[in-house]
């Protein structure tokens, strides 16, 4: 199902919204590894650009809400995808541990640092756990950066727009040797 997505959805839905995503090279990376992909948070559309540049199957981090969305969330739950509620911190907690689990496992894990889209188009403090998470598991993360998917998908909007996204993947940045004292550093990088 993950491999649909990347192979079939987001492309089809590119297609349909006539965006042009253009991904600049990637970086030399072994796409057979774990990650924590780390991306800034535009809009919903993001996911889509997320699936259709990043060459590997991918879970996300999503707001729990999201589960009980129809179709969407239920496609989500039978993936893997990782739901946290922020408002239950002791759930949020439990929620990263499980993305840790993932990545222990095998799985890439796409977060979004800033915990929620951007309503100016500029870019959030971050949050910690994703950093925690990478930190535990051990994992490089791949900083990727976006852009235009604000203009396809506006914040509130329900219809798409044709428009031109450009998307950066940046090296890894290892996490080996680190520990939770090193994790605002981390962040900083």
């Amino acid at each position: 199902p993950l491999a649909l997505a990347r192979r079939v959805w987001a492309p089809g839905l590119c297609r349909f919204a006539l965006a042009e995503v253009r991904r600049e090279p990637l970086p030399d990376i072994d796409w057979s590894r774990p990650y924590v992909f780390a991306m800034n948070h535009q809009s919903f559309f993001d996911i889509v650009v997320a699936f259709g540049t990043i060459p590997q199957n991918i879970r996300f981090v999503a707001k729990h809400s999201l589960k009980f969305t129809p179709f969407l969330g239920w496609y989500m739950w039978a993936t893997g995808m990782i739901f946290v509620d922020r408002s239950d911190r002791e759930s949020a907690i439990e929620s990263l541990a499980d993305a840790g689990r993932h990545i222990r496992a095998g799985a890439s894990i796409l977060v979004y640092p800033e915990g929620t889209r951007s309503r100016d188009r500029h870019i959030q403090p971050f949050k910690k756990g994703p950093f925690v998470v990478a930190l535990e598991a051990g994992v490089p993360i791949v900083p990727i950066a976006v852009k235009g998917t604000a203009g396809i998908m506006p914040p509130g909007a329900v219809t798409l727009r044709p428009g031109s996204v450009r998307v950066k993947v940046g090296e890894p940045i290892p996490t080996a040797g680190l520990t939770a004292a090193d994790r605002d550093t981390l962040m900083r990088r």
